[in-house]
């Protein structure tokens, strides 16, 4: 029995994710906590509140706070939104999860069934 992959590639385009892309996107606790959250909103959010919510998941002071939001932004933003799962507004400093992000949600359940 083979399997047919012909149409994989646009599958992509339609708002589903690989696999490899997905556990990417899942690999980093601050990514993840990120996507989970927004998987509890309905629209858009502030960045700055985002952070917020990461940074009080670990109890750090201010410095750990500019810190979560200097490594968010270089690095988890990005991959975020190339990935397809996060529109980000610079002008109006904020995100909001895209289609695409559906494909995460049985693994965040999975990664947080203690927030539950």
């Amino acid at each position: 029995m083979t399997t047919d992959i012909s149409d994989a590639k646009s599958m992509e385009t339609d708002g589903f994710l690989s696999s490899n892309t997905i556990f990417e996107l899942l690999c980093d606790d601050h990514r993840r906590y990120a996507l989970y959250y927004l998987s509890r909103r309905v629209g858009a959010i502030s960045l700055e509140d985002l952070v917020d919510r990461i940074a009080d998941r670990e109890d750090v002071d201010r410095d750990g706070i500019d810190r979560i939001a200097v490594a968010f932004h270089h690095n988890h933003l990005r991959k975020l939104i190339d990935s397809e799962v996060l529109r980000y507004d610079p002008d109006a400093g904020t995100v909001e999860r895209r289609s695409a992000a559906r494909s995460l949600d049985p693994y965040l359940e999975l990664a947080y069934v203690d927030d539950l």
